[in-house]
């Protein structure tokens, strides 16, 4: 391929070309000027592999409101008994320019993306509504985001049911992970949000964890870095084990852990918050938080200090 140029058709033409094949990217430079899609039918899947210096990057002319790539995105499938279901994207860097979203997963069953690098994206990671039943059944594993800073930049957008994601590193978003759906686990997720100055616009509005759908998420030893509120659910009922909220800047508004849009039944174990805390305030487990007889909270720290079950919802 002529690293030179975009090479989009090309790619998409090796891509329809080769069914239930993996094809690799040797270390260089692949621009793309739209998205490349690839199969959900098993008999037809195929897998990408990026050598750790490959690199996809968007053009100067990139104007799509999709992602770079779009795993699953052509010829639909919901089928796991058939070889082939099982494909996915490894390795490599793909390069937003701070235009572009980076990787969707649009349809078919066990889907992965894993080892990848996604740079200055508007949206890192998209799994959208699953093709069954809602269910996407992906799953994510070391796939490190950078966005762009601004306040539309979001690291892991989830609308599919059903998920896994392990050993993540997400900076420079507002929003690190945002949950519209239900049935996924989170382990060792780390979102960071990056403070350039002491008045950072809608800093109060930024958010570690979102999980908008509220239910039936688990969410094991993950840490929110620098986000005004760590985590945030709207209906309420998911689990956070081992989780932890660090600030380390006072430049900005109070520092909240922990913000529910109802009231709470799900449950909160180990919960660890410290660092800094802007002058004359303090970094807070919660705000207005009220419970059902349902909820369970317990071993909740803030710097260093456990705090009484009195004093939790203070």
């Amino acid at each position: 391929m002529d690293r030179k140029k975009d090479v989009s058709d090309g790619i998409q033409r090796a891509i329809d070309e080769n069914p239930n094949k993996t094809i690799f990217f040797p270390d260089g430079e692949y621009l793309i000027d739209k998205p490349v899609l690839t199969p959900a039918d098993p008999a037809k899947s195929i897998s990408l592999r990026l050598a750790d210096f490959a690199v996809l990057r968007a053009t100067d002319s990139w104007s799509s409101e999709e992602a770079m790539v779009r795993l699953g995105a052509k010829e639909p499938g919901n089928d796991i008994f058939t070889p082939g279901s099982n494909y996915g994207l490894e390795g490599g860097i793909i390069d937003c320019r701070g235009l572009a979203k980076g990787i969707s997963i649009d349809g078919g069953r066990e889907t992965y993306v894993r080892n990848t690098s996604v740079k200055s994206a508007v949206c890192g990671l998209h799994i959208k509504y699953g093709t069954n039943s809602g269910s996407s059944d992906s799953d994510i594993f070391g796939v490190n985001i950078t966005g762009t800073g601004e306040k539309n930049s979001i690291g892991v957008l989830v609308e599919g049911l059903d998920n896994t994601f392990t050993n993540m590193r997400i900076g420079n978003v507002f929003v690190g992970v945002e949950i519209r759906s239900g049935g996924n686990i989170l382990r060792n997720i780390h979102p960071l949000y990056y403070v350039s100055s002491a008045s950072y616009p809608h800093y109060e509005e930024s958010i570690g964890f979102l999980d908008s759908f509220g239910r039936n998420n688990w969410f094991d030893t993950c840490y929110s870095d620098q986000f005004a509120v760590g985590f945030k659910t709207i209906a309420g009922g998911s689990v956070y084990s081992n989780c932890f909220c660090y600030w380390y800047s006072t430049q900005e508004k109070s520092h909240i852990a922990f913000k529910c849009n109802t009231s709470f039944s799900g449950r909160i174990s180990g919960l660890l918050i410290g660092g800094k805390a802007p002058e004359g305030s303090e970094n807070r487990f919660t705000e207005g938080l009220t419970l059902t007889e349902d909820a369970v909270i317990r071993d909740v720290t803030v710097n260093g200090k456990l705090l009484s079950s009195e004093a939790l919802l203070k």
